[in-house]
């Protein structure tokens, strides 16, 4: 019965790993390395984030460090950072240094609120995920080719892996928050 209910692991595990990035494209007040990493850059006639165009680094709690290995992109970098984020960008001898400031409560209440909408929509996968392999095990019923016993023991396996993501989720959704809320 177990492997059947673990043939949704993969999928949970991913929902999980997509929270996650989400999650640490929020601001917190803290330099982070993902806030900028993923953003897009029109450069040499296509679009690139910017991980691939430039190392990123964290040389103190509030800064982040871009140094583009093609110093001639530095002005599509820092456009790009000007048009997407709301950072002070400064650019000093073919560096980017970004200033994060600091989040008043009004800023941090709203990207809790972000938090918590993003980690419902998590969760409303997980239990999709949940349903989907619920109609498999009554399908199977159905045919004939799993007893009533089997049936019980893979809902209740089914929803002991559910609550183990669930509870996943939380640790993640509370460890930011308690991040975001920190100042």
């Amino acid at each position: 019965m177990l492997e059947l209910v673990n043939k949704i692991k993969p999928e949970l595990e991913e929902s999980l790993e997509y929270f996650k990035r989400e999650i640490m494209a929020l601001r917190s007040g803290r330099a982070n390395t993902q806030l900028v990493e993923d953003l897009v850059v029109d450069c040499y006639g296509s679009s690139l984030p910017i991980k691939q165009l430039a190392a990123i680094s964290i040389p103190e709690p509030r800064k982040i460090l871009i140094q583009p290995w093609d110093k001639s992109i530095i002005p599509e970098i820092e456009k790009a950072i000007s048009a997407q984020l709301d950072l002070s960008v400064r650019v000093e001898e073919n560096i980017i240094y970004l200033s994060i400031s600091s989040l008043d409560e009004e800023e941090r209440l709203k990207l809790v609120k972000k938090l918590n909408e993003k980690a419902e929509e998590v969760r409303v996968a997980v239990r999709n995920h949940r349903e989907k392999l619920w109609k498999e095990v009554q399908e199977e019923f159905q045919a004939g080719r799993l007893r009533e016993d089997d049936k019980f023991r893979a809902k209740d396996e089914l929803q002991e892996l559910i609550d183990e993501y669930n509870e996943k989720i939380e640790g993640q959704r509370l460890k930011k928050e308690k991040e975001i809320m920190t100042i």
